[in-house]
């Protein structure tokens, strides 16, 4: 006949081993979480034992192979492990404290187990945890198993601080994409299609036409107020001599010497009409050979 007890108690102390920092029994006469030295310390006070009797006495409670006199204690105990991840980016870790408890039949039957509490998972993560402990609490059903559990956990923990690291790294990545596409458009602009091409002439003409419009306009006000040649020489006599004050300004004087010019009546003409060959309705017979 197996003896539960036995293997259970033999199984607390090798985790009380294996995890002296994190490994904690909790006791049902309080809300509390205690350890082999708390409860050494506090065993004196109940009980009337020695210091050293304390620590020999709190060891065996905590198996549950003793009681306080006057203590409720319970058979089979609750215990807690705390399990934290290697450190991943930046030092950041996840961590959880599961709760276990003893089934009477344990290990032939699955203990209790609980996420007691939880540091940077989220509510997916617990119930991944959740599901890893159950299907591992059935592979090792016979057996001691809370060491495999607890390791298991261990290696989940890691796998999410990796996940973790994995997700700022393609979200850095995205950004990236994100910021090198934005400033592609930049550059690039929006693809021409017949569609806005159209769309873009049409305001580009009704734009151009104001321009037109509105430059008409300014030329024709304009027109109304310029002045002809005659009305500026009417208006303004000064522009009778304008032409003759600004060589004299520029020290230009124009003197015409008349002798070089001669008189009419002495220039050699010739006179078509004594041409017998003269014909005026053939311009070319005014031609020599």
């Amino acid at each position: 006949m197996t003896d539960y007890g036995e293997e259970q108690r033999n199984e607390l102390e090798a985790l009380e081993s294996i995890y002296p920092d994190s490994f904690t029994v909790v006791l049902p006469f309080s809300a509390c979480k205690f350890g082999t030295k708390e409860v050494a310390e506090l065993l004196p006070t109940l009980t009337g034992a020695s210091a050293s009797q304390g620590w020999s006495e709190a060891q065996a409670f905590l198996r549950g192979s003793a009681a306080i006199p006057g203590v409720l204690s319970e058979n089979p105990p609750s215990f807690t492990i705390t399990v934290t991840s290697e450190a991943g980016e930046n030092d950041e870790t996840v961590q959880t404290t599961l709760k276990f408890t003893y089934s009477e039949k344990y290990p032939d039957e699955a203990p209790l187990y609980e996420i007691f509490s939880q540091e940077n998972l989220e509510d997916s993560d617990v119930s991944d945890i959740l599901k890893l402990l159950a299907l591992q609490a059935e592979e090792n059903l016979g057996m001691v198993m809370i060491f495999t559990l607890v390791t298991a956990v261990q290696e989940k923990l890691n796998e999410i601080v990796d996940q973790i690291k994995t997700r700022r790294e393609e979200e850095k990545k995205q950004k990236e994409k994100e910021a090198e596409e934005a400033e592609k458009q930049l550059f690039h602009g929006t693809p021409v299609t017949i569609e806005n091409f159209l769309s873009w002439k049409a305001k580009f003409d009704a734009e151009l036409l104001e321009i037109k419009k509105k430059r008409m306009k300014e030329e024709e006000q304009a027109g109304k107020n310029k002045l002809s040649g005659k009305q500026l020489f009417e208006t303004d006599h000064n522009l009778d001599t304008s032409d003759i004050q600004f060589l004299e300004d520029a020290g230009n004087n124009v003197e015409v010497d008349e002798s070089l010019f001669q008189e009419m009546d002495d220039l050699e003409l010739e006179d078509d009409e004594d041409d017998p060959d003269y014909n005026p309705a053939d311009p070319e017979s005014d031609l020599t050979d």
